[in-house]
């Protein structure tokens, strides 16, 4: 049984707190709101733009025949089409890219730094097959699996490089599966 003494004062400092003033704290959580310009731009997006435009981006993709050979490879906006309506399918999708776009909005800068030196890469490998990349990705899966069990775990360096290495290979395996069925379905 609880003692008398101890439950009256703990009664009485219980109830004195409940109407006690409360002081005015800070939300536990602080706003992250787009900065806009006074024409209401976001700004973030304004300098992405600025930076396109200083790099000569549009330019350079022109310059490369990515786009005469995507045409050439059989992908038209006409085959796009599925894609938009398999967004529309799956609405939970786009309510991801949403949630997602502050995020991606930060790493864009970088994607446009590296894209007039990716561009050739991407212009040789709009050519390549939904099959090829199939097989791609299974060759590199299968060597994911290859690495695992033939390098040994006798100590953490060898443990380490077995982790990035099927680390990389798994994560290239599974690109080209996914590019495989993005291919296929545009192409279609």
């Amino acid at each position: 049984m609880v003692k008398l003494n101890l439950l009256l004062p703990a009664l009485a400092l219980s109830t004195a707190n409940a109407f006690a003033p409360s002081t005015q704290g800070r939300p536990a959580f602080s706003l992250n709101a787009a900065q806009v310009d006074s024409y209401g731009n976001n700004i973030a997006v304004k300098n992405l733009l600025k930076q396109v435009e200083d790099t000569g981006l549009l330019t350079k993709v022109a310059e490369s025949g990515l786009l005469s050979k995507t045409q050439a490879a059989g992908l038209t906006l006409s085959k796009v089409e599925p894609l938009l309506l398999l967004a529309e399918t799956y609405p939970e999708v786009l309510v991801l890219v949403e949630a997602s776009g502050p995020d991606v909005l930060k790493i864009l800068p970088t994607i446009v730094d590296i894209a007039p030196g990716a561009l050739p890469l991407l212009a040789s490998a709009i050519s390549i097959s939904p099959g090829a990349l199939q097989g791609a990705s299974v060759l590199a899966l299968a060597a994911a699996a290859g690495v695992v069990v033939a390098v040994p775990d006798d100590t953490v360096v060898e443990v380490a490089a077995q982790t990035l290495a099927a680390g990389a290979l798994v994560g290239a395996g599974g690109a080209a599966a996914v590019g495989s069925v993005i291919l296929g379905k545009i192409l279609k």
